[in-house]
């Protein structure tokens, strides 16, 4: 017989438990402690939701955003340790300052993330990422990809970034073909 799904609502989230031949949820109340397996798939998502704002805060230049997914004595490590930066402020700072406009335009995807929930209130994580950098300005792009290495603290029941860099496994750059037509640009002001 073939498993059936069924919707359940846990802490006001929608997940699925599979019941083999109607019988008893693989997953039951029973295992929803704070140390539960449901705990720390929980954890897991929030942290993952977490990275995911970064990326999608930098690229669309939401600094308060940005910011708000740090812990306030954040460091970052940036293209391989060339770029070191302390505290929310510096790094907010520093991507507000240098990462944004439209002639700047960025695309930074990570992928495959791999958490592990050191404690309760503490995680790592690893994650590949890879990014485009189009500068209208130097009429260059800039393509790459490396190996994101993180810290996490959740503080007063968020997680948060508490420490963040990455190692380049390659990064190259290009002239922009002369002859493309840019077709849109969310930073440019309407014609």
């Amino acid at each position: 017989m073939l498993p059936v799904l069924t919707p359940v609502s846990v802490r006001a989230t929608a997940i699925w438990t599979m019941h083999v031949g109607g019988g008893t949820p693989m997953l039951s109340h029973k295992y929803f402690g704070e140390n539960s397996p449901m705990s720390k798939l929980e954890a897991i998502e929030a942290i993952k939701q977490v990275k995911y704002r970064y990326f999608r805060a930098l690229d669309c230049n939401e600094w308060d955003l940005f910011a708000d997914t740090l812990t306030e004595d954040c460091s970052a490590a940036y293209s391989d340790g060339k770029l070191c930066l302390e505290g929310r402020e510096a790094i907010a700072g520093f991507m507000r300052d240098n990462m944004f406009g439209a002639d700047f335009l960025s695309m930074h995807h990570g992928h495959h993330p791999e958490i592990t929930l050191v404690d309760e209130d503490n995680a790592t994580g690893i994650w590949y990422l890879e990014d485009t950098i189009i500068s209208l300005a130097r009429k260059t792009r800039l393509q790459g990809a490396a190996i994101y290495e993180d810290r996490y603290r959740r503080e007063n029941g968020e997680w948060r970034i508490s420490a963040t860099g990455y190692r380049r496994t390659f990064e190259f750059v290009e002239p922009l073909n002369p002859e493309a037509t840019m077709l849109s640009n969310m930073f440019a002001k309407p014609r």
